[in-house]
């Protein structure tokens, strides 16, 4: 893995960290339903992508 995979993935895995806490403060206010849809297609491409780096 090239510094420019690894930068990419260590980017990946923060803003998945960021993610899943939003998506958890999302699922305890239900004020809005469709962020925590939003939330959660953005965590699945998220990790597509960590797969896809991973695997190269």
């Amino acid at each position: 893995m090239d510094k420019k995979a690894k930068k990419r993935l260590d980017l990946a895995h923060h803003k998945l960290q960021q993610l899943r806490q939003q998506l958890a403060g999302a699922k305890a206010q239900r004020d809005e339903p469709e962020e925590i849809t939003r939330l959660e297609k953005e965590i699945a491409e998220l990790e597509a992508e960590v797969a896809k780096l991973k695997s190269s």
